[in-house]
């Protein structure tokens, strides 16, 4: 289970980098933003690795030989392009306003790559919706406290996170393959 919860933490760093560069910016309320933030990251992270572990498990069958390979190269693939976009623009910066359509456009774009983590689910040898649960609860708490972070402090913190999520994802799928 402490596999669940380190995954929780490196994809929930996504929604938390983003989290951050939002609370950077000035708003009406970030109590509310940060509920908003909460609410959608949270949502989205917990349920876009269950859709990877669906399909998973329906292809798992047909290539359960290469599965470890596989959900090493996702998560390496998810990992890199993390650790990239740690040394990029953050999308945030070009966010004029919040809205509830663009929380819900960057909900989905953190987790993306969380549907492509929930392959490696079947992998792990646990209880899925408890871990898409687990994932979505961390992720919740990470972007409410991200957007905190983003209003005292800026966005220094923003690319050392996903930096760090990458890095985390990376050492997961090797584990998967090393055993």
């Amino acid at each position: 289970m402490i596999e669940v919860v380190i995954l929780a933490l490196a994809l929930s760093m996504d929604a938390f980098a983003v989290s951050v560069g939002l609370g950077s910016k000035p708003v009406a309320s970030h109590k509310r933003l940060a509920v908003w933030a909460a609410i959608y990251f949270g949502l989205f992270q917990g349920l876009m690795p269950l859709v990877g572990y669906l399909g998973g498990k329906g292809l798992l069958g047909w290539i359960e030989v290469y599965a470890p390979w596989i959900a090493c190269l996702l998560l390496l693939f998810i990992g890199g392009k993390m650790i990239f976009e740690a040394f990029s623009e953050g999308i945030e910066d070009d966010i004029s306003q919040i809205t509830q359509r663009v929380m819900l456009t960057l909900a989905i774009a953190t987790s993306i790559d969380a549907m492509a983590a929930g392959f490696a689910l079947n992998l792990l040898q646990v209880n899925a919706l408890l871990a898409c649960l687990i994932i979505g609860l961390v992720t919740f708490v990470m972007s409410a406290i991200g957007v905190y972070i983003g209003k005292r402090s800026g966005t220094w913190l923003e690319s050392k996170a996903e930096l760090l999520g990458g890095v985390v994802l990376i050492l997961i799928g090797i584990k998967i393959v090393l055993g």
